[in-house]
C-alpha cells in the first residue's frame, strides 16, 4: 500500500503511462489527440470530392470541353487518388480524413468492384474479335497473321489503309473463307456473309458496315464500326462532337435492325462509362462489363488506359471476354467467347 501511494504521489496524480504493446500505447495516444477531428479537413475534402464525381459523373456538364465524357473516359482511374490520400491521412493523423477516404473507397468498389473479377465461363459456341489495327501499321502482314491465329470465327478489322487491304486479304485467306471491306472497315468470318453494306455514320466517307453472318447456330446481324477519333486540347478541352454525331447514327442502325441476334465489334472511341455512346450502349450489352476478367483495357497498346474497343451483343449471351496479344497496332485486340442459341 506504502508502495502504491508513493508511485502515485511520485508523478504527481498524473493518469499512469500506459502499459502493454506499442500498439496499445499508440492507441492510447491517439484518444488523447483531441486534434485527430479537427486535422484534416482539406484531406476531407478532396475525398468527398472525389466521391461525388464518382456517383454523379453523369450529371457533369458536357457544355464546356465535354468535361463529363472525358472524366467517364478515365473514370476508373479515379481510384488512384485513393491510396495516395490515404497515405496523406495516416502521415496526418486524421480520423476525419481517414474515415472519408474509406467511404470514397467504398464508393470505387461499388462502381468499379465487379470489373476487377474474372467474370468469364467455360461455355461458348462462336469466337469473334475485333482490332484497330492502324492505318500506320509497319507490318500489317504480321499483324493479320498475329491476329489470325486468335480462334475467332468472325474477326473485324477497321482503320484499313487502302493499299493494306491486300495484304490483309492474302494473309487470312487461309482461315477465314468469307470476307467483305466496306471502306476502311472489314468484316472476315469462317461462315458465309449476305447483304453486306455501308452504314451511315454521318462522316462523310464509310467508316461502318453491316452484314449478316449465317452462323451454324442461326444468323447474326454484324456490324463494324469506326467512330470519330476524340482530342484532348487546352483550348478546346474534350473535342468529341463527331464521334458523338456518329455515335447517334449508329445507334439509329442497330435500333432498326430486325434480326434478333446482333453483334457490334469495332472501335467506338469511347468507353462504356461514356454518356455520349448511350444511343448504342443503351441497347447492346458488353461482352467486358458481363464477361471479361479486369477491366480488359485496349488503348494505347503500349500502356492501355482505357477499353475503347468494343465487342457488344443483342440476343447473345456472353461467356468470356479479353484482350489478345500485342501487334504492330498501337490498339489491342479484343476477343470475345459467346452463346449464340437457335
Amino acid at each position: 500500500m506504502a508502495q502504491a501511494y508513493m508511485t502515485e504521489a511520485g508523478n504527481g496524480g498524473s493518469e499512469p503511462e500506459p502499459s502493454g504493446s506499442p500498439f496499445r500505447r499508440r492507441l492510447a495516444e491517439l484518444k488523447r489527440d483531441r486534434g485527430i477531428w479537427r486535422r484534416g479537413l482539406v484531406l476531407t475534402g478532396l475525398a468527398a470530392l472525389l466521391s461525388l464525381v464518382m456517383i454523379f459523373h453523369a450529371d457533369l456538364p458536357n457544355d464546356v470541353g465535354n468535361l463529363g465524357s472525358l472524366t467517364e473516359t478515365f473514370l476508373p482511374w479515379l481510384g488512384l487518388a485513393v491510396p495516395v490520400l490515404l497515405v496523406a491521412a495516416v502521415i496526418r493523423k486524421s480520423a476525419t480524413a481517414l474515415i472519408a477516404i474509406l467511404l470514397t473507397a467504398a464508393v470505387w468498389v461499388n462502381l468499379f468492384g465487379g470489373l476487377v473479377t474474372d467474370k468469364s465461363g467455360s461455355g461458348g459456341n462462336l469466337t469473334v474479335a475485333t482490332h484497330n489495327v492502324d492505318a500506320d501499321n509497319t507490318d500489317p502482314r504480321g499483324t493479320a497473321e498475329s491476329i489470325g491465329r486468335s480462334g475467332a470465327d468472325i474477326l473485324a478489322l477497321t482503320e484499313l489503309k487502302g493499299s493494306a487491304v491486300p495484304v490483309y486479304e492474302k494473309a487470312l485467306a487461309a482461315t477465314y473463307k468469307y470476307h467483305s471491306v466496306e471502306g476502311t472497315v472489314g468484316l472476315w468470318s469462317r461462315f458465309p456473309l449476305t447483304a453486306s453494306q455501308p452504314v451511315d455514320i454521318r462522316m462523310g466517307w464509310t467508316r461502318a458496315m453491316r452484314a449478316t453472318v449465317a452462323t451454324p447456330h442461326g444468323q447474326v446481324a454484324t456490324f463494324v464500326a469506326h467512330l470519330p477519333s476524340v482530342r484532348v486540347k487546352l483550348n478546346a478541352g474534350f473535342t468529341a462532337n463527331q464521334r458523338d454525331n456518329s455515335a447517334d447514327a449508329l445507334g439509329a442502325a442497330l435500333a432498326a435492325e430486325p434480326l434478333k441476334k446482333v453483334l457490334l465489334l469495332g472501335d467506338l472511341n469511347g468507353t462504356m462509362n461514356d454518356r455520349a455512346l448511350s444511343e448504342v450502349t443503351s441497347q447492346m450489352r458488353s461482352t467486358q462489363g458481363a464477361a471479361g476478367d479486369g477491366f480488359g483495357f485496349s488503348w494505347p497498346a503500349q500502356f492501355p488506359m482505357a477499353r475503347i474497343d468494343q465487342i457488344m451483343v443483342r440476343g447473345i449471351k456472353p461467356e468470356a471476354s479479353w484482350t489478345l496479344p500485342r501487334t504492330g497496332s498501337d490498339h489491342l485486340p479484343v476477343a470475345a467467347r459467346l452463346t449464340v442459341k437457335p
